[in-house]
């Protein structure tokens, strides 16, 4: 599994004219399924991110983490994380997941981050979307599991 996350002010995703979720100050989650990822990979990368200490503390530093901040989090798939370009010009996706997995997972993963006692916020599986956010720091971080 694959996650570009971003620190946020706010985030939303909208599938054509509909938000179908928004959260204020927290993490916006891009997620990426490899075809052989599993329940251990979303456990551990969602456990990864429960406790990744990128919030700042009074003192500015970045000590605090989604749960001691009370922050939400937007998770949105996008299967394009594991596209292999370095062969011609357009991307191969052979090693991301198939739908049906990745849609497992997702779901899996959405609802391991929920039992951390988080708000989550997600985007729709295998839409079009529209992803507006504020980046806070701006602080972004790539995460990658490999169990």
């Amino acid at each position: 599994m694959r996650v570009v996350l971003q620190r946020v002010a706010h985030a939303r995703v909208s599938v054509g004219a509909k938000t179908v979720g928004a959260i204020g100050p927290g993490l916006c989650l891009l997620l990426g399924i490899g075809k052989d990822d599993g329940e251990r990979a979303a456990e551990l990368l969602a456990e990864k991110i429960l406790k990744l200490r990128i919030f700042d503390d009074e003192q500015g530093k970045m000590n605090r983490s989604i749960v001691d901040c009370s922050g939400a989090i937007l998770v949105v798939s996008q299967f394009t994380l594991y596209g292999d370009w370095r062969k011609g010009h357009r991307p191969s996706f052979s090693t991301a997941a198939p739908p049906e997995l990745a849609e497992r997972l997702y779901r899996y993963f959405v609802e391991r981050l929920r039992a951390g006692g988080v708000s989550v916020a997600t985007g729709e599986f295998q839409a079009r979307m529209e992803v507006t956010l504020a980046n806070d720091g701006p602080v972004t971080f790539v995460l990658e599991s490999s169990a």
